[in-house]
């Protein structure tokens, strides 16, 4: 084993960005945990204090200051490391540590990058060095050419010839890349793409758009062993980033040649490289002619490395850290199984289906184009037996009004020629394909249309098959049998033959139609693996065995979007943890790859499900827990907490009807108004004409709120008659059928809100904050400051004596956040959320 360090730096990853997200904290606690198994003391930088890296008791020495070479330096001159792991905080990571060695600081200090050396960094980053050292190995590249300006990148196109991809060095998820199929385009992309590039180069690539889209997870030693933990192949084909595209673990379409073509390529590659870790590579496959590409290299733990890691089993990030370290992969047991060695490459017996979340519902969806340029905000995965099933649990983990593929657009519905329904890249495009296979297309045609490889689309063939027979019916048991085998919801079924979802439940646990769950152990079941990590499926054998302990069930936020983030990610583990602490077994229930809530030793048990009523009642029934807890995941598990209790689930800590109370505006503004509490003048309105008579009353400008929404989703400031007239016919389809709050808009107000905690009986307000933006920024966008420097003691006073009235009223058992305008001397309150906020991590902090 080579010498190990006695201190590490680890680079976070700081904000979330697109491209960039809670995948990096969950690599990053995992290295701290390697790190102190290892007895090497962690010093951790990062900005972000919604991640649970920065906790206290993560690392040994933590830092919430900016990822800067400045800071960073002065850090590394305080703490004197004798390593650095700049693998583990994305591009953000390796970009601060490419700047430290240039600036001379990792030198001066005697600084060893551990695992990815910095000359490894700049040959896969810079896209001239890896094409030349791709092709020192025998490895295809496409034709391109690698240019610092916009006239080099003409004279290259007027070579290569167009389309082109280009791709900006040194970026994260394809930031100002894109593809060029003229020269307008050309010159666009191009010098948007030299100005994204922190070196200003972009590599001209020859297109191999439609072409498949193979991505490879590798792992090297300092003794030279690789291992394959995973690969993966992309739904879409080239020309749609990988970040935005359906993505299929393990590959379904290869041949075993191609596959171990490939498997070859990656392992000659991260050996050419010599990373010591983790490796990401990402291939262009013909399906013609089986030629291949070799697209780029992430030369650190990635987007698609979190993903594999939960895909597998397989801790990617814990393991690529000890190696960092001079572990061979033979010497570090994988903890996951209990009975392997890190050096058994893992095997699946289950499909697994990444589906990218989209923010065009939240924002004007007028462009849903997607492309070689990433615009997910997050993803869901869903594991079951087979691909069809594994695709319809990932679609309900979506959390969107889309709730399954039986969805369609109005105007899909009477169409019939393939050039009706939207088939090029974006993201209603599964649903499209879906109808268009309704209405008589062809799996082949849309295959030629799309490029799809065509096993995935008469696999959703055979989806659209079931619900013919659905609807056609009767429905049998043996019919019920197989549609939930292939992934249907009782709801889904309920759609297609007539009928509730709760007739249909009962329907199926009348004829012992139960799901069971199977356990992801990284070796197919090859040893009696202990992995508490279970996935649902519809068969006989559960290998999920309750305990008789006392347990508790924590329901998670599901897949990032913008509203709903890290944060509450961040309050899921911490109730994990405290709930362990306590001597209680912890259940986590979440569909979200990137985040620690999905990590194998988060919890007791992890159950990789989607969060919707049917799915989390299986799992209530089978492990019959004291309760669940809901206030943690953001919106996502208030909006079934009803059903659930209607259900028989108990609920723990604050009611369903306290909840309730505070999300429909109606019900609080009564409250409030019977305790004298002020708020602006307000009605609620179910229609255009109740809108009408309100905004006249209270006067304009107004703003209209939603209820039971996250994020300000459908807010809006009005300013006249025509403006509300809009905003009723378009914006209240966010939430139909429940009412929208007309409120008096507070011109020139300072909004302050505050953090509470209550065991139902005692109110303790940890901080209030103050909005540094007039009220009319929602909260999520607003910059603030705590304690507030402006406002007087008796505003103060009645925010906290405000806060404390509310939280008792409401019953509150647990958190809460209540947010106040202040507007001409009088303290008003905007609204209450009697759960976990997105500002409690930096409270916490």
């Amino acid at each position: 084993m080579a010498e190990k360090p006695h201190k590490v730096l680890i680079i976070g990853s700081g904000p979330i960005i697109i491209g960039q997200a809670a995948e990096f904290d969950y690599a990053g606690v995992q290295a701290c945990k390697a790190m102190r198994e290892e007895g090497i003391v962690s010093v951790l930088v990062n900005s972000n204090p919604a991640t649970i890296m920065t906790d206290e008791g993560i690392a040994d020495i933590t830092y919430i200051e900016p990822l800067t070479i400045d800071m960073v330096a002065r850090i590394i001159e305080k703490e004197r490391p004798d390593g650095l792991l700049p693998t583990l905080g994305g591009q953000t990571g390796l970009n601060l540590a490419v700047g430290l060695a240039d600036a001379g600081i990792l030198e001066k200090y005697n600084v060893r990058s551990l695992g990815t050396p910095i000359q490894t960094i700049r040959n896969a980053e810079d896209r001239e060095l890896f094409k030349q050292l791709l092709i020192s190995i025998n490895e295809p590249v496409p034709g391109s050419y690698t240019v610092t300006t916009l006239e080099q990148a003409k004279e290259a196109a007027r070579e290569l010839g167009l389309p082109l991809i280009v791709r900006p060095a040194y970026t994260l998820g394809g930031t100002g890349g894109g593809i060029a199929n003229n020269w307008e385009e050309l010159e666009s992309v191009v010098s948007r793409g030299l100005s994204n590039s922190p070196i200003s180069q972009v590599l001209l690539e020859q297109s191999v758009v439609g072409w498949k889209e193979i991505e490879y997870e590798v792992m090297r030693d300092s003794a030279n062993n690789c291992i394959t933990v995973c690969n993966m192949e992309n739904f879409d084909p080239m020309g749609v980033h990988t970040g935005d595209s359906i993505v299929v673990a393990p590959s379904q379409t290869l041949t075993n040649k191609e596959y171990q073509m490939l498997r070859t390529a990656s392992l000659n590659i991260i050996r050419a490289l010599g990373i010591e870790g983790g490796c990401n590579v990402q291939f262009a496959l013909d399906p013609a002619s089986s030629n291949y590409y070799v697209i780029e290299v992430n030369p650190r733990v990635s987007r698609s490395s979190a993903l594999a890691s939960k895909a597998t089993g397989y801790p990617i990030a814990r393991v690529a850290s000890k190696i960092a370290v001079g572990r061979t992969l033979d010497q570090i047991p994988n903890q996951v199984t209990g009975k392997t060695m890190a050096s058994f490459e893992p095997a699946l017996d289950y499909v697994v289906v990444k589906i990218p979340s989209w923010p065009f519902d939240k924002f004007s969806p007028n462009n849903r184009v997607i492309g070689t340029q990433m615009k997910a905000t997050g993803e869901v995965m869903a594991i079951d037996r087979c691909f069809e099933a594994a695709l319809q649990k990932a679609v309900r983990s979506l959390e969107t009004n889309r709730k399954s593929l039986l969805w369609e657009a109005p105007e899909w519905e009477w169409a019939s020629d393939i050039n009706a329904f939207p088939l090029e890249p974006n993201d209603l495009r599964l649903w499209a394909i879906a109808s268009a296979l309704r209405k008589g297309i062809t799996p082949e045609e849309i295959s030629e249309r799309t490029r799809i490889d065509l096993w995935f689309t008469k696999k959703l063939r055979n989806i659209v098959e079931m619900e013919n027979k659905l609807r056609s019916g009767p429905l049998t048991q043996e019919l019920m049998w197989q549609a939930k085998r292939l992934g249907f919801s009782d709801e889904q079924i309920a759609e297609l033959v007539g009928g509730s979802s709760s007739h249909i439940s009962e329907l199926r646990e009348t004829w012992g139609i139960q799901a069971v769950y199977k356990t992801v152990d990284t070796c197919a079941a090859e040893f009696d693996a202990s992995t508490p990590y279970y996935y649902s499926t519809y068969e006989i054998e559960n290998e999920a065995k309750p305990t008789n302990r006392e347990k508790a069930i924590v329901l998670g936020s599901g897949p990032i979007r913008i509203g709903q983030g890290i944060e509450f990610d961040y309050c899921c583990v911490h109730a994990s943890y405290a709930l362990r602490d306590d001597g209680y077994e912890t259940i986590m229930v979440n569909c979200n790859p990137e985040t620690v809530s999905t990590d194998f030793d988060t919890s007791d048990k992890l159950y990789f499900e989607p969060l919707t009523v049917e799915d989390v009642l299986n799992i209530y029934r089978t492990e019959k827990p004291l309760g669940v807890i809901v206030q943690f995941g953001g919106q996502t598990p208030l909006n079934i907490a009803a059903e659930l209790e209607k259900s028989g689930v108990k609920i723990l800590g604050t009611s369903v009807n306290s909840i309730d109370i505070a999300s429909d505006r109606g019900r609080f503004r009564e409250m409030m108004l019977q305790y004298g509490i002020p708020m602006p003048e307000s009605g609620t309105a179910e229609s255009l004409e109740e809108a009408l008579e309100i905004a006249k009353r209270i006067g304009y400008p107004i703003i209209l709120r939603p209820s039971y929404v996250l994020g300000g989703r459908g807010m809006e400031i009005v300013h006249d008659e025509a403006g509300l007239r809009q905003y009723v016919s378009t914006a209240v389809k966010v939430m139909p059928g429940r009412p929208v709050l007309i409120e008096r808009y507070l011109e020139n107000a300072i909004e302050t809100e505050a953090d509470a905690l209550s065991d139902g009986e005692e109110v303790i307000i940890p901080a209030i904050m103050e909005h540094i933006e007039y009220a009319g920024v929602h909260s999520g966008d607003a910059a603030c400051v705590l304690p507030p420097v402006s406002l007087p003691k008796k505003h103060i006073d009645t925010i906290e004596e405000y806060t404390k009235r509310i939280a008792m009223e409401l019953k509150v058992v647990g958190l809460m956040n209540v947010q106040y305008a202040i507007c001409d001397d009088i303290v008003y309150v905007i609204e209450a959320n009697p759960r976990a906020s997105r500002t409690v991590p930096v409270v916490s902090k």
